[in-house]
């Protein structure tokens, strides 16, 4: 809305071009975002279900009573953010349409007196990811990889069977991570100022991008003012979720920051970087994936001795505290981010 302001009024009054500059609208973008949910949470907490505590889960008694569910307050004020700052396009408030949906599907799981089937959760994201696949289709089957320059044309199959996994792990990777206070949404917000950065300064750079033998992609800033916008969101819910946590985010805000995580990396171009901007989520909540996967469907064990979410395995097994695993697990993202980014960019 600000942006298509600023073309109308520009010629009227000139310093409304202030609206059309990028990094403006990540700046207010960011701002409002903040300081709304800083606002609204507390008042949302009379209309939140009560967390049930997991039963297996190290600490999983600490959590029940609390209010949670919080992501249909700070999704809600990402949509009107987004369409108060973001140069939409159709593509994008479709995106955004998912977004909302992967979240009130988490939402209605939270406040549901039983917890949802995990095959039903599954089937949901998987049509969620196919639906998305579908919408950033279009020259996103071309893609470029880690090591060599240029891009690759996928099939389009192919690209949507990609996007699918990637959005399906994401998911369910950052809902897995949910368990200690503040320690999902801190490293999903490591991982959005990291990709909101590639997408702004690289890719959607083009003398950058030319530089580095990167293709350059001119809605990439697009697509960096709306993952700022949710880096806003995230930081004002932090503010009552770090240790001891008041309000949690529930399903409802884990499926919808590991889609729209998971998106953003496909907006990027390149699958890899799933591995650099949720290295962490990845591992400590994946590999648990994939280790009840091999259990269930194929009677394979693995890793017996190890509690996954991995950071159940360090708070049991190792007697960290939560602000231990907190730290240590954020330090290791950040400097995971910082490697690998260098090998990717330069090594090529």
């Amino acid at each position: 809305m600000l942006y298509q302001l600023g073309l109308m009024l520009t010629p009227v009054f000139g310093p409304f071009r202030l609206f059309t500059s990028y990094m403006f609208l990540i700046t207010a973008g960011v701002t409002i975002a903040f300081f709304l949910t800083l606002f609204l949470l507390p008042r949302s907490v009379r209309f939140l279900p009560r967390d049930r505590g997991k039963e297996y889960a190290v600490q999983g008694s600490a959590a029940k009573g609390k209010p949670t569910g919080s992501g249909l307050a700070f999704i809600t004020v990402f949509v009107v953010v987004s369409f108060l700052v973001v140069p939409f396009n159709l593509q994008q408030f479709l995106i955004i349409g998912l977004t909302y949906i992967a979240m009130l599907t988490g939402f209605f799981d939270d406040r549901s007196e039983h917890a949802w089937s995990e095959y039903l959760k599954a089937v949901l994201d998987l049509c969620i990811g196919l639906v998305a696949a579908f919408i950033l289709a279009g020259s996103r089957h071309r893609v470029w990889l880690p090591f060599v320059a240029g891009e690759f044309t996928l099939p389009l199959a192919v690209f949507v069977i990609l996007a699918i996994g990637i959005l399906w792990l994401s998911i369910n990777s950052t809902n897995c991570t949910d368990g200690v206070d503040g320690l999902s949404s801190t490293l999903a917000l490591l991982g959005l100022l990291s990709i909101g950065v590639f997408l702004y300064f690289v890719v959607g750079h083009v003398e950058i991008s030319g530089h580095l033998l990167i293709p350059h992609y001119p809605d990439a800033a697009n697509w960096s003012v709306m993952t700022f916008v949710l880096v806003g969101c995230l930081s004002g819910y932090l503010w009552y979720n770090a240790y001891p946590s008041e309000i949690m985010m529930g399903d409802a805000g884990s499926r919808a920051v590991g889609f729209f995580l998971g998106v953003t990396v496909l907006i990027a171009r390149n699958p890899f970087l799933i591995l650099i901007v949720s290295t962490v989520i990845l591992v400590n909540g994946g590999t648990g994936l994939v280790k009840v996967t091999l259990l269930r469907f194929f009677n394979i064990r693995i890793l017996h001795t190890v509690r996954f979410p991995l950071h159940d395995h360090f708070r049991n097994m190792k007697e960290w505290s939560n602000t231990q695993v907190l730290v240590r697990f954020s330090l290791i993202q950040i400097l995971l981010i910082i490697v690998l980014f260098g090998i990717f960019l330069k090594v090529r």
